[in-house]
C-alpha cells in the first residue's frame, strides 16, 4: 500500500475517529536543541464552536530560519475546557498522527472518552501546518485523486509500472503548482516549533502532550528541541526515527500481515465469521485480489480495483473491533458486491460523500518527503521485491514502491535518519502494542533505549495505538499526565 492512513469515517466505521495512524515511510529527522527565538502570540482568543468546544488559532512564521521577515500562517486549534476548573492543571495538547491527520476532528470525537483527563486539563487539538484548517497543502483535484488512488500498486507488468511512475510524477508536479509557497516548510521540525508557540499562547510554562502514532515522532522532535519546556509527553504507538524509510516500511508490511493472520485465525475459529464458511479465508482473499486485478467490480459509477480493496482491508486492521466489517466486506465482495469494501477504502483515503477529499494524503506526502531522504533510482525499489513479498504476499508487493513518490518530490528532504535524544527533558512515557500493525512494538523498544530515562508501557494485543483499546493503558497514561506518576518498568496491560 502506498499509504497507511487512518481517517474520520461515516457509517459502519465512524469509530475510526478514535484511532490514529502512521503511513509507511514515517518521518524522522535529526534536530538540534536551543533553536533561535521567534515572535510569540501572547494568548489565544477563543470563540464557542459547538458541543462545548471553543475554537481559536495561533499565528506562526512560515519559515523559522527567517522568522522576523517570513510570511505567517494560522494554526487552527480546538479546546474542550477542563470540567473541574478549580483543580485545573493546564492544557494537554494532542496529536492523532498521520502525518496529515486533523487534530481538530480527532479531539471533537475523542474528547468524550477522555473524561478523567478532561477534569484536570483543557483538551486541545490542532491541525498541524499544511493540514486541514491550517494552510492545507493541495495537489490533485477530486477526479485526479480518484484516478490516482485506483491505480494498482502491484507493478507486475511494464505498462502498470510506467503508469504508476508517471502518476507519482504528476502528483508531485501538482503539489508544486498548487502549494509551492508552503511546500518547503511543512517538516516536523517546523511543526514542533509551532507547538512551542502554541504552548506559550495557551499559558503553559511547560508542555503536557498526548501524541499518537506519527504524533510520537512529533513529540520526540519537540523534546529534543525544547527539553526544558517538557512537563509530560505520553507517546503512544511509537515511531522509531533511526530506521531507513524502506526498512521501516518492510517492518510495517510484516506487522500488517501479522494482524491479517490474526483476523484469519479468528475467522476460522469463530462460527459468526461468514468469510470462513466456504473455504480458507487467506486463500479466498488472495484469489479475490487476483480477480480484482483483472476484473474490477462496479460500485455505482466507480470500480473497486485491487488497490481500493487493499485499502479497505488495511483500514480494518487498525482496530480489532473493525474485524466484523472486514468479514462483511470480504463476504459481500466475494458475491460481487463491493459496496462495503469501497466504503472502507473511501474512509481510509479521506473521500467524502460528495466525492471531494480531505487533504491528509497530500499533507502526508509533503511531510514525509521533507522529513527523510529516500533512494531516487527506481532500481532500488525493484530490488525490494523478494524481501517485501516474503514479509507478506498480500501487502508486500503493494508496499514495494510505496516510497517512490518522494523520489520525484519537488522539494529536497531536509531531515536525516538517526536516533533522537532529549537530554535535559524529564522522563517520557512510551506505549507500544505487541501486535501493532502500523507502529511495530520493536520501534517502541528501540526508542526506549534512545531516550534516557523513558519508561515503556506495553499492551498485549492487536491493533494500532493503545489509549483507546485498554482501560489499563488509559489509566496509566492519564496518571502520568495528571500526577507525573510513571508506571513501573515492565508493566504489561491486556
Amino acid at each position: 500500500m502506498r499509504l497507511n492512513r487512518c481517517s474520520a469515517a461515516a457509517g459502519v466505521i465512524a469509530l475510526l475517529l478514535m484511532t490514529s495512524c502512521t503511513r509507511p515511510g514515517a518521518t524522522h529527522a535529526k534536530v538540534s536543541p536551543t533553536p533561535s527565538p521567534t515572535p510569540t502570540q501572547t494568548a489565544v482568543t477563543w470563540t464557542g464552536c459547538g458541543d462545548g468546544f471553543e475554537c481559536g488559532y495561533v499565528t506562526v512564521p512560515i519559515d523559522y530560519s527567517n522568522p522576523s521577515t517570513s510570511d505567517t500562517i494560522r494554526i487552527a486549534l480546538v479546546r474542550k475546557p477542563a470540567t473541574d476548573p478549580s483543580r485545573r492543571i493546564g492544557s494537554v495538547l494532542t496529536n492523532p498522527g498521520g502525518p496529515g491527520a486533523s487534530g481538530i476532528d480527532y479531539l471533537r470525537q475523542a474528547a468524550s472518552s477522555m473524561t478523567n483527563l478532561n477534569k484536570r486539563f483543557d483538551l486541545v487539538g490542532f491541525d498541524p501546518r499544511g493540514v486541514g484548517q491550517s494552510a492545507p497543502i493541495r495537489c490533485l483535484d477530486a477526479a485526479g485523486r480518484e484516478n490516482y488512488d485506483s491505480l494498482d500498486g502491484v507493478l507486475d507488468d511494464p505498462q502498470e509500472k510506467q503508469a504508476a511512475i508517471q502518476a507519482d510524477k504528476d502528483f508531485a508536479a501538482a503539489c508544486a503548482q498548487k502549494s509551492s509557497k508552503l511546500l518547503p516548510f511543512v517538516d516536523t521540525v517546523s511543526a514542533a516549533r509551532d507547538m512551542d508557540l502554541m504552548r506559550a499562547a495557551l499559558g503553559d510554562a511547560q508542555l503536557t502532550y498526548l501524541g499518537l502514532s506519527y504524533g510520537t515522532y512529533l513529540g520526540q522532535v519537540y523534546a529534543q528541541l525544547f527539553p526544558t519546556h517538557v512537563r509530560a509527553l505520553s507517546l503512544d504507538g511509537v515511531v522509531d526515527p533511526n530506521i531507513s524509510p524502506n526498512d521501516l516500511q518492510l517492518l510495517q508490511v510484516r506487522s500488517f500481515q501479522s494482524n491479517l493472520d490474526a483476523f484469519f485465525a479468528y475467522c476460522r475459529s469463530n462460527a459468526s465469521c461468514l468469510y470462513a464458511r466456504s473455504g480458507d479465508p487467506a486463500a479466498k482473499l488472495r484469489a479475490l485480489l487476483q480477480r480484482l486485478d483483472t476484473t474490477p467490480i462496479a460500485v455505482g459509477r466507480r470500480l473497486l480495483t485491487r488497490a481500493l480493496a487493499l485499502y479497505g482491508v488495511g483500514v480494518t486492521l487498525y482496530n480489532q473491533s473493525f474485524w466484523k466489517y472486514l468479514d462483511q466486506g470480504l463476504t459481500a465482495t466475494d458475491q460481487g458486491n463491493g459496496t462495503i469494501l469501497m466504503a472502507l477504502s473511501d474512509a481510509y483515503l479521506g473521500r467524502q460523500a460528495d466525492g471531494s477529499y480531505d487533504n491528509e494524503v497530500e499533507a502526508n506526502w509533503a511531510v514525509n518527503c521533507l522529513d527523510r531522504p529516500v533512494p531516487t533510482e527506481v532500481t532500488a525499489y525493484d530490488a525490494l521485491g523478494p524481501s517485501y513479498t516474503s514479509a507478506s504476499s498480500v501487502f508486500g508487493p503493494f508496499f514495494q514502491y510505496g516510497n517512490l513518490q518522494c523520489a520525484f518530490w519537488p522539494v529536497k528532504a531536509t531531515g536525516k535518519i538517526g536516533p533522537i535524544t532529549a537530554e535535559g527533558a524529564p522522563p517520557i512515557l512510551l506505549v507500544g502494542g505487541t501486535n501493532d500493525p502500523a507502529t511495530p512494538y520493536a520501534w517502541a523498544q528501540s526508542v526506549q533505549k534512545q531516550l534516557a530515562g523513558s519508561v515503556l508501557l506495553t499492551r498485549r494485543g492487536n491493533g494500532h495505538v493503545s489509549y483507546d483499546k485498554s482501560t489499563c493503558i488509559q489509566a496509566a497514561e492519564d496518571a502520568y499526565m495528571i500526577s507525573l506518576t510513571l508506571p513501573a518498568p515492565g508493566t504489561v496491560c491486556s
